[in-house]
């Protein structure tokens, strides 16, 4: 994929503000449960980083998606998961649906305060029993007169606790698993909704998630991404965009793993040499840096068929697939490389080995991927 000078700049602004306004505070905010997301959103919103392949209209930038996959690949240089998690869903996962179905009256009540910064979203599907099997949700909105009466429950929802509004998915008018879904944007103040108490995560520390309990909520049937039924369409269309993000973002995660485990094995002494010293280690390292290096090379070409307007389902999906393994991979074999010190919490390979176990899990686990992939080759 070949760069402008534009992408650059953007680049430059992305990583500057990543070291001046988020990496020296990620430890207490790992400490803490719990980053600042109005104030950071709010600084990013005025640098126009919430909207980069948003309609202008609505305060975005109106670029094509490949800036949108340089600023998620600079992201991948916060020293921890949950922070770049969290903005993902306010860039690609909650409002990516929103900008493209839903109303001019929604897309300015919204999503342009979401762009600005000003409002916190959050991309409400998965349920208890319903985490990568979408179609199974049970979460349903019955109209009544003008509005719609949701009940129902989310779980493992990421922004919860700060959001303002959630892009809800629920069960409508039929029977058709994948015909009766609709899209909705529910105002977290509206009465009827209630929030658990922040979950405590293996990793992922630093992004505030809580389940969600909707009793007899009321909202305009205004509120109404798209078309009522095409829910489960519109959130599958999404994931494109959901899934090219979440694997881009964990490139240069993978690589400060890697190039923070050189720096460890070139100072750590053992039987009379360094760690590094030792060829096996050698060639592993380089090993895994190859197959970071052939995931950018996969997410590249995913964007620019993206950008050219053809369907990277079959792309996306194995972008995804690679990259939840690959953190495993990466972060397992590095750790071990630390010794006894991998094992402390309060290193940042220790750190990454918990974010990254996310990824075969989060948005599609590798089951999904490899079903979904076994389906486009004819298999299934």
């Amino acid at each position: 994929m070949r760069f402008t000078d534009e992408h650059q700049e953007l680049r430059r602004t992305v990583s500057r503000f990543i070291e001046e306004e988020i990496n020296p505070h990620i430890d207490d905010w790992e400490e803490d449960g719990i980053f600042p997301g109005r104030e950071l959103f709010k600084k990013m919103g005025d640098l126009g980083l919430l909207g980069i392949s948003k309609p202008a209209e609505y305060g975005g930038l109106g670029l094509d998606y490949s800036y949108e996959m340089v600023f998620c690949e600079e992201l991948g240089a916060v020293r921890a998961g949950g922070v770049p998690m969290a903005i993902g869903v306010q860039t690609n996962m909650a409002t990516p649906a929103l900008a493209r179905y839903g109303s001019d009256a929604l897309r300015r009540e919204f999503l342009a305060p979401a762009i600005a910064g000003d409002m916190i979203c959050s991309i409400a599907v998965s349920e208890p029993h319903a985490g990568s099997d979408v179609a199974a949700i049970k979460t349903r909105a019955i109209k009544d007169g003008g509005d719609y009466v949701i009940n129902g429950t989310k779980m493992w929802i990421t922004n919860s606790t700060q959001a303002d509004f959630l892009c809800l998915l629920a069960n409508t008018e039929g029977d058709h698993p994948h015909k009766n879904k609709s899209l909705i944007v529910i105002p977290t103040d509206t009465p009827g909704i209630s929030f658990s108490e922040r979950l405590n995560k293996l990793g992922m520390r630093c992004s505030d998630t809580a389940q969600i309990f909707l009793d007899d909520v009321r909202v305009p049937q205004r509120h109404l991404i798209g078309a009522e039924g095409g829910g489960f369409s519109m959130q599958m269309w999404q994931f494109q965009e959901e899934r090219l993000a979440a694997a881009m973002q964990t490139v240069k995660g993978l690589e400060m793993c890697i190039q923070e485990t050189i720096t460890y094995c070139r100072d750590r002494k053992i039987f009379g040499g360094t760690v590094l010293d030792n060829q096996v280690v050698q060639y592993r390292l380089a090993e895994l840096q190859t197959e970071v290096e052939a995931l950018r090379a996969l997410l590249y070409q995913a964007t620019e068929t993206y950008v050219a307007g053809e369907d990277v389902t079959m792309l996306a999906t194995m972008a995804k697939l690679k990259a939840g393994r690959l953190g495993r991979e990466v972060s397992d074999a590095c750790l071990q490389y630390w010794g006894g010190m991998g094992f402390m919490w309060d290193n940042i390979v220790s750190r990454l080995y918990r974010d990254f176990r996310l990824g075969s899990i989060g948005g599609g686990s590798d089951e999904t991927m490899l079903r979904i992939l076994s389906r486009m080759m004819g298999m299934g």
